[in-house]
């Protein structure tokens, strides 16, 4: 397999796992603070793992949380934004611009800022309240805050048990999935490396890395062209320019929204005969009981469009780090 370390994946979402003493203390203290409401915070790939977590919570939770666009509250604000008010974000370089100027605005309104900066003394890492530095595994990580929150709520009886199962079988189903998935990338990749424009649909956690695999993947790293769109708005316009030809991607995931993705997957082959179905249901995810899969489908249809990207990125000849214009120049 191209472009794949079997230890380093698995130490990667070990070392991540074992933050969650980190996490719990810092959650467990905010909780005891009574906040008033939660925002995750981002822009790009962060606000696309931001909306993943929204989701996750808004099913369970009746905390007030929502997802938060950096360059949209920079201009517009949002009034909710105060005292009382957790800022969760992620940042890699820890100096993304319009994240650096969201959370100075959130804490100079009274906001405490929880962050997750891979790149320490950066001013992302300095602003935040509370920092957590580890590289990778964003979404996890978000999802590991989320889930203690909903523990400190009286909302997730199941917190231990679903942790205990993570902590000894996550890794290996997710190395399981990247091998199993590998034939299927290729034969993806070699289809569809030299599409003019590419469709991805998905919903519930499935819709962040969706919206993040078409803009942040295929359009900024491959260069292809992509459009993301959630499954519950395809029959309100994108139906009607599906055709024969077009090409579709549909990720089916496994949490509460999935009858929205099976609506589109019965109606997609009476009109098209260049669609896909990525499915998490298709891969065993061993050691992973049935109640727990939907909270990491996000994580698994990650897995398996990573096996793709290795694939487009061989075949094109095109390494993704290549970029023509992001933070080439001042825009």
């Amino acid at each position: 397999m191209i472009k794949f370390d079997e230890q380093k994946q698995r130490d990667s979402i070990q070392n991540a796992l074992a933050l969650r003493p980190q996490i719990e203390e810092i959650v467990d203290g905010l909780c005891e603070r009574s906040f008033r409401n939660l925002y995750f915070l981002g822009i790009g790939g962060t606000w696309a793992s931001a909306m993943q977590a929204e989701v996750h919570m808004k099913e369970r939770s009746v905390i007030w949380v929502s997802s938060l666009l950096s360059s949209q509250y920079n201009t517009t604000g949002d009034r909710c934004v105060g005292e009382g008010t957790v800022i969760i974000f992620s940042s890699v370089t820890g100096t993304t611009v319009e994240v650096v100027e969201s959370v100075r605005k959130a804490k100079a309104a009274g906001a405490v800022i929880f962050g997750f900066v891979d790149t320490p003394d950066t001013p992302l890492a300095e602003l935040s309240d509370y920092c957590i530095q580890y590289p990778a595994n964003e979404q996890l990580k978000f999802f590991m805050a989320a889930d203690r929150f909903l523990y400190d709520n009286g909302e997730f009886p199941e917190y231990e048990d679903y942790y205990r199962e993570m902590d000894a079988h996550l890794a290996d189903a997710l190395i399981e999935t990247s091998k199993l998935s590998d034939s299927f990338a290729r034969a993806f990749a070699e289809k569809h490396h030299d599409d003019s424009m590419h469709y991805f649909i998905g919903c519930g956690n499935q819709y962040g890395h969706t919206y993040s695999y078409a803009m942040c993947f295929w359009e900024e790293q491959h260069w292809r062209r992509s459009k993301s769109i959630h499954a519950g708005e395809f029959f309100h316009g994108t139906l009607e320019i599906i055709d024969r030809d077009t090409p579709v991607t549909l990720f089916l995931g496994e949490d509460s929204q999935r009858p929205l993705a099976e609506r589109v997957a019965r109606f997609l082959p009476q009109v098209c005969a260049n669609y896909t179905f990525i499915d998490t249901k298709d891969y065993p995810l061993t050691g992973i009981r049935p109640a727990f899969r939907g909270s990491i489908s996000h994580l698994v249809a990650r897995t398996i469009t990573t096996r793709i990207d290795a694939h487009m990125e061989q075949i094109n000849c095109h390494p993704t780090q290549i970029r023509r214009y992001y933070r080439q120049w001042d825009y």
